[in-house]
């Protein structure tokens, strides 16, 4: 099966009959009909429709070396810069289409899969046999066209640099038992967004592993309706139905689930990492992993902050307040961060070299610069939106409001702009207001922030990671000038 469409990903998805919670309820029927899965379900269903328009297929899609069917470009492993700015045009247009909102459409992890497969030689070093896993399984996916989530991350039991259980029983997902058929894993993992609506789990080692507990280093794939697989989620943000009233919660709220592992038996073939942390450690360490999936992420960050930037402006122009110094500063604070994002990813493909599996692999140095400071923009950007819209982004009528006959009148005299009519103003705001102060706004400034890790790990990543010999060396040969 080559590149899907959107029906045919909710159709699948919807006959996995996945093992869902929320609100302490079990998802019953159509996961796609649920209020907490639906705007998003639809959205996704949206980027694969997208990839298979016209208009689009040639640069969202590529001939599979396989079989020649057109699949997703995000499995493309580049060759070239050519190819990365392939890879950015099609991340872009599917970033778009969402506005930027969704950080988990299907190009973040099939370019994750993708590093770690070009990389599997790695694997070589615990077993020909799980480099082989790891090669079949991308393949598959690739063909399929497979949805994934994932998860690395711990439950919060111990933040200390060396994490410890004393509890009986297992909290970190871990391997509990090995049979002829393969592992059990049991136990916990934290965050998984969009848990429920993929075809696949995929769970990489976590960045914390006990010292000298090699059963929680391991790696796998499994389908997310596998036996003894619990997804439960947060709160939905789901607003409403409304476009008006919710207009990004009611499309793009992407759910975050804890991963419940109840003795669940992943079969030998999906397994690619078993008991070996130093293993482990390298496949992040000298794979692509890190510098391409950067590269997914800031094509991302930087179309989302061009419709942060178009709707301040919007607000901008509808109060006519643009003569004003301090809001000329607010929005050129955010040009200048934009612009500095864009030259930072163009120098990331320009300066892109070809590692050691042949990967053309961006320089890593620009893009660990941009997400730490992406991570500290963004809160700020959101910020300046609330001090734009101040008052106005408080006392804001809903769609029905302005269907109620007793009142639309009063609506339309008081809360009209200059530029704009009541209804026109209203559903500006709201977009604001549902971009930066909801429970879906909310979120995504606190995603944001930790999208790529602990912003203070982000940083010692580029104090340690970042080479500053040369400049050193350039002051030791002014020190010792002696004219």
């Amino acid at each position: 099966m080559p590149a899907i469409s959107g029906n045919e990903y909710i159709k699948r998805i919807d006959g996995l009959q996945h093992d869902v919670w929320v609100d302490g309820k079990k998802i019953v029927g159509p996961i796609s009909q649920h209020l907490a899965y639906k705007g998003a379900m639809k959205s996704k269903a949206r980027l694969y429709d997208k990839q298979l328009h016209s208009d689009y297929l040639s640069h969202m899609t590529f001939p599979s070396p396989l079989t020649g069917n057109r699949v997703g470009l995000s499995y493309l492993e580049p060759k070239s810069i050519e190819d990365l700015s392939k890879r950015r045009n099609m991340i872009q247009t599917w970033a778009k289409d969402t506005s930027g909102m969704m950080g988990r459409t299907p190009d973040y992890m099939n370019t994750a899969l993708m590093t770690l497969a070009a990389a599997s030689s790695i694997l070589k070093e615990q077993d020909a046999f799980y480099a082989k896993n790891l090669i079949q399984f991308f393949e598959t996916a690739r063909e399929q066209d497979l949805s994934f989530t994932h998860s690395f991350i711990n439950p919060q039991v111990n933040r200390s640099s060396a994490y410890q259980e004393s509890s009986s029983e297992p909290i970190a997902a871990k391997i509990v038992k090995e049979t002829s058929e393969g592992i059990v894993i049991k136990g916990a993992r934290l965050l998984a967004t969009e848990g429920g609506m993929t075809d696949e789990v995929i769970v990489l080692p976590s960045k914390n592993i006990p010292s000298g507990e090699k059963e929680y280093a391991f790696s796998c794939s499994i389908p997310s309706n596998s036996s003894g697989l619990k997804f439960i989620g947060r709160s939905s943000f789901y607003g409403s139905e409304s476009a008006f009233d919710h207009p990004l919660s009611s499309r793009f709220d992407e759910m975050d689930t804890i991963l419940v592992f109840d003795n669940v038996l992943v079969p030998w073939d999906r397994v690619f990492i078993y008991n070996n942390v130093q293993i482990a450690q390298k496949m992040f360490q000298l794979s692509s992993f890190i510098p391409h999936t950067l590269h997914q992420v800031i094509c991302r960050q930087i179309v989302k902050t061009e419709f942060l930037i178009g709707t301040a402006q919007l607000l901008i122009t509808s109060l006519n307040i643009s003569e004003y110094n301090h809001i000329q500063e607010k929005i050129s604070d955010m040009i200048m961060g934009l612009e500095t994002l864009k030259s930072l990813l163009f120098r990331a493909e320009n300066e892109a070299t070809i590692d050691m599996w042949g990967t053309t692999t961006p320089n890593r140095d620009p893009l660990f610069v941009a997400v730490n400071l992406f991570t500290k923009l963004y809160p700020q950007w959101t910020q300046m939106l609330q001090r734009i819209g101040a008052s106005g982004m408080i006392a804001l009528p809903t769609e029905n409001d302005f269907e109620c006959v007793e009142i639309k009148e009063d609506l339309s005299q008081y809360l009209q702009t200059s530029t704009l009519n009541a209804r026109e103003r209203t559903k500006l705001f709201r977009l604001a207001w549902d971009l930066t102060m909801s429970n879906f706004g909310s979120r995504q400034t606190l995603y944001e922030q930790y999208f790529f890790g602990d912003p203070e790990r982000l940083h010692s990543n580029l104090y340690f990671g970042y080479n500053r010999d040369q400049y050193m060396e350039q002051v030791r040969q002014f020190l010792n000038r002696t004219n």
